[in-house]
Parts: structure tokens; sequence; C-alpha cells
């Protein structure tokens, strides 16, 4: 998002442009998941309405909201192959029962997954501000790159290409992806929205894996630069289980797009 806002802000600076696992215009789904994780993180009594810094932080909300997010990052195979169904063992944290003698369920973390998710939530909330988050979260929401709510803010691309009146005739593809079937309603004002960068090379990157920004938007984003005009627009989906932070994961994949471009 932060490329494509700088390119969009500054194109007589910024000579390219690459967006991985991101998108100009943040989907329903992406907004429930944020919405989930700000709803349990203001729930939490020390929240205090954002006026927490000279009392106790909100650090049950904030690992609860850290925990849901962690799931949206990664993806269900990856917890197949990386937990199982495993628990922990009761009496020695970290260490895998074997299943000979009877075990009482508890209602605590009890599957190694619970445990992870646990560990991540305390992380977190130990080293980021509650308020920050939110301000982040909500703008990743409000994020868009569409005509209408561009000019909603006052602004306006400097060089806007004719808007396209059939989408089946100017939607190009690359390789990786087929055009849409039925392409979107708004990909036009997209297209429109986003001939700011028009001229600038870009690449964009997805990951089939990835449920928090899918590939379907990555796909959504090259379309709309090729209606807008733009010639240069590279585009790789990858595959692999790590969700949306495989940006974070597969160097070799990742770096390797990234460099070839750069080159």
């Amino acid at each position: 998002m932060q490329s494509l806002a700088a390119g969009w802000l500054f194109p007589e600076r910024v000579s390219k442009i690459i967006s991985i696992s991101g998108t100009a215009r943040s989907s329903p789904g992406s907004i429930a998941m944020r919405h989930a994780q700000r709803s349990v993180l203001m729930a939490d009594p020390n929240w205090n309405k954002g006026f927490y810094y000279d009392d106790l932080p909100p650090h049950t909300g904030m690992k609860l909201a850290r925990q849901i997010a962690t799931i949206t990052y990664r993806s269900g195979p990856e917890w197949d192959l990386r937990f199982g169904r495993k628990l922990r063992d009761a009496n020695t944290p970290g260490r895998v029962p074997s299943g000979e003698s009877p075990r009482t369920p508890t209602l605590c973390p009890d599957f190694l997954i619970e445990t992870y998710l646990d560990h991540q939530g305390e992380q977190f909330c130990l080293k980021y501000d509650a308020n920050s988050l939110l301000y982040i979260s909500k703008a990743m929401d409000l994020f868009d790159l569409t005509l209408p709510a561009l000019e909603q803010l006052g602004m306006r691309p400097s060089q806007q290409s004719s808007s396209p009146s059939d989408t089946s005739q100017t939607v190009s593809h690359s390789k990786s992806h087929l055009p849409p079937a039925r392409p979107a309603p708004h990909l036009p004002e997209l297209a429109e929205g986003l001939s700011q960068i028009a001229s600038i090379p870009t690449l964009v990157l997805g990951v089939q894996s990835d449920i928090l920004f899918p590939v379907e938007q990555q796909r959504e984003l090259v379309d709309a630069l090729r209606m807008a005009g733009n010639s240069r627009v590279s585009y790789f989906e990858l595959g692999g289980v790590w969700g949306h932070d495989t940006f974070l994961l597969d160097v070799l994949n990742v770096g390797g797009a990234v460099r070839g471009f750069l080159s």
C-alpha cells in the first residue's frame, strides 16, 4: 500500500514500484478481520478510550488482537504441517505427550497451535502501542485508490487516462492469471485512479495462500494498472503455505523477483 501511495503522491520521485501482497483498495474481507482485532482491543477496560498512558495499558486486548492478526498472516495448511493436532505436555511446557496415559482436557492453551498464538500475542503486546495499532489498522481499511474515493479527499490524478467502456477488451493479463470472467464494477474507477502511476514500471507479487490480501486483489491491481495504460507491469504469483508472511519467509522467490525487476 505504501509503495503505491508513494508512487501516486510523488510520481516524479519514484522510478519503480514494487507491491508485495498489497492492494489498491481494501476488500470487505480484510476490513472485517481488522475490525475484529480493533473490537477486542477497545473492549479492554484498560484501553480507556485511548487515554491509558498514565495507567495500565490494554494488555489483554492487545494480546487477543495479535492472536487474531496472526491467524490472518499465515494459512491453515501451514498449521497442519507445523502443529497438526499435537498437544503440549501439561507438566513440561513445550513437550508433546506420548498419548499413553489418559489426559484431562483444559480450557487454557492446550493444543500446540494455541500455545503458539498465546506466545505471539504476549510478545506483541509488550512491544507495540495500542493506539498506534488502531490508527494504522483503520488507515489500511480506508485505503482506496479508485477515482471517486480520491475525489472525496480532494485529490485527482494529474494525468488521467480515458475510461475504458469495454473492460473485457481492455483488461490484459500475464501468463500467471487469466483475465477476470466478470470484472468488478469498480475496476474502471480503479484504473482511473491509478492513471497517476501509469508511466511507472511496477512489480506486483501475490501469494496463493494469502487470506489477508488474496491473489484476486493482486490480479485486480495488475488489470487496473494495464487498463490505465501502464504497459510495464510485471506480475508474479507465488505458491507456498506461509500465507501473507510469505514475503518475510520465502526469501529465495521473493528476493529473486525483486532483484530481477530492479536490475
